[in-house]
């Protein structure tokens, strides 16, 4: 028997479940790439569009989980040594959190966990564990890769035109019972024309270049691969082989690399020395990216025109964090992968992870991250063990 511990985020305030929008969502058979959806061998234990991240949801594990006899723990709680979490984790043989509501497995966790064997994200981004620490413990460490890519990327789209339009204050004149007319297009601008690019065009970076070519926005990227001459072709892409070089062509700039020592703290105040005056930031990969306050003053001083991400550290960010109250924000909870539709995903994706590691068969190499002691996989593409 395997005792899982499962965190989750709180459920809504108006209660669980929700009475929901729309009655199904649509059905994905496979991702742009051609690699197919989560296809777990047990039922589903949900019904798809249903509320499955936030704690009653249980990502839908526990009717398959108890029926082969293993225990499930779900809380919301895992901050601070007193916490539920905490209080599980010593003997736990299974740890599933999601980017959304991260349970920080750092070293000193690990050193705990004596029992631990699996980590698995549910979504994409396992840098909220410490590679290394669980590499060097024989802790393997598996996500659903892909299961909510396209999700991020429609957010990041929903995010450009937010801010470059000038959206969330024009509604909120609305929604106050004005008609602001003149103060609403003041910061108001066509993304026609603007330069775009991404820094990192993995899946979903090259996920937003796709969609954003229709809006005839000049496009860049930077990357530690160069795309093939015909992908480049095709979308009119430009390459910049270093970040300094593509901020300073371009005025919206999409952060999309993942959370390693070298990229922490990338976009700080030198970087912002590089980027046109009036620039916008666009982050949905990781909050510590950035410079916190090096953001905050890049908005005050005119070099940034807004900044829009649903990524903080730490996850949940306390009431005082000064993101939530800077100028020209288009801040969200960390919401952008987990949309109904990318839970059903990443849930049933969660699933066969479980069942293939409880069953002893060999987890997708697109899912894992560390086996064996070392970067493997998608882990082995995307991460540093440093």
């Amino acid at each position: 028997m395997a005792k899982v511990l499962c965190v989750l985020y709180p459920d809504p305030v108006t209660g669980y479940p929700p009475a929901y929008a729309r009655d199904t969502i649509p059905v994905i058979a496979s991702y742009p790439g051609g690699e197919s959806v989560p296809t777990p061998v047990s039922p589903l234990g949900f019904r798809p569009g249903s509320l499955l991240g936030s704690v009653s949801g249980e990502l839908g594990l526990r009717p398959y989980l108890e029926a082969n006899g293993h225990e499930l723990i779900v809380t919301s709680d895992k901050d601070g040594a007193d916490s539920t979490f905490d209080h599980h984790l010593p003997d736990a043989d299974i740890v599933i959190s999601q980017p959304f509501w991260p349970a920080y497995l750092t070293a000193d966790r690990i050193d705990k966990a004596k029992k631990l064997k699996l980590a698995l994200t549910a979504g994409i981004g396992s840098d909220h564990v410490d590679l290394k620490a669980a590499a060097a413990h024989g802790i393997s460490v598996a996500e659903e890769t892909y299961s909510n890519s396209i999700s991020v990327a429609e957010h990041v789209v929903m995010m450009v035109l937010s801010l470059v339009r000038n959206y969330l204050p024009a509604h909120q004149y609305a929604v106050n019972g004005g008609w602001n007319i003149a103060d609403c297009v003041s910061r108001s601008y066509d993304v026609e024309g603007m330069h775009f690019g991404t820094i990192g065009a993995g899946r979903i970076g090259m996920a937003v270049l796709k969609r954003l070519k229709s809006f005839d926005m000049h496009l860049h990227y930077m990357e530690r691969y160069q795309q093939p001459e015909e992908v480049e072709s095709k979308l009119g892409l430009q390459f910049h082989a270093t970040p300094e070089e593509l901020v300073a062509h371009c005025d919206v700039i999409n952060l999309q690399v993942p959370l390693y020592p070298s990229t922490e703290g990338m976009f700080n105040d030198r970087m912002f020395d590089h980027m046109k005056r009036g620039s916008y930031l666009i982050n949905t990969a990781r909050g510590k990216l950035c410079d916190r306050d090096a953001v905050v003053r890049a908005l005050n001083s005119g070099k940034l025109a807004g900044y829009a991400g649903d990524v903080w550290f730490p996850q949940p960010a306390p009431v005082e964090h000064p993101w939530r109250s800077m100028p020209f924000n288009g801040m969200t909870p960390h919401m952008s992968g987990s949309s109904l539709s990318a839970q059903a995903r990443y849930a049933a994706g969660t699933l066969e992870i479980l069942e293939c590691f409880l069953n002893h068969r060999p987890i997708r190499p697109e899912y894992l991250i560390v086996d064996g002691g070392q970067l493997v996989g998608t882990g082995e593409r995307s991460y540093q063990l440093a």
